[in-house]
């Protein structure tokens, strides 16, 4: 069973960054494709970023140009580094992997999430 841990969280003032890091268990990583969600008080889930087993990378509208997904498959490790943040993205932010196929995608694993706070 695959296990997902999220680090990087924290409280930054706008403007700032963080990096988080999911750290994957397991010998199977390079089959996955890797993404991050956040959920803010009172929303519901949202993607953030997604990289495929590939290496390509897809972001929400909301976080293009500040964002950048990035994978480490000798570390087992999925990467989001943040820039320029803003209050909004205020939220717990998941790590999840699943497997990709022609028609359909297997969920694998959530991590348990890290908060990251961006107030002044």
């Amino acid at each position: 069973q695959v296990q997902l841990v999220e680090s990087g969280g924290g409280l930054v003032q706008p403007g700032g960054s963080l990096r988080l890091s999911c750290a994957a268990s397991g010998s199977r990583f390079t089959m996955y494709a890797m993404g991050w969600y956040r959920q803010a008080p009172g929303k519901e889930r949202e993607l953030v970023a997604t990289i495929t087993s590939g290496g390509d990378p897809n972001y929400a509208d909301s976080v293009k140009g500040r964002f950048t997904i990035s994978r480490d498959n000798a570390k087992n490790t999925v990467y989001l580094q943040m820039n320029s943040l803003k209050p909004d993205d205020t939220a717990l932010y998941y790590c999840n992997a699943r497997r990709q196929y022609a028609n359909f995608d297997i969920n694998i694993a959530w991590g348990q999430g890290t908060q990251v706070t961006v107030s002044s």
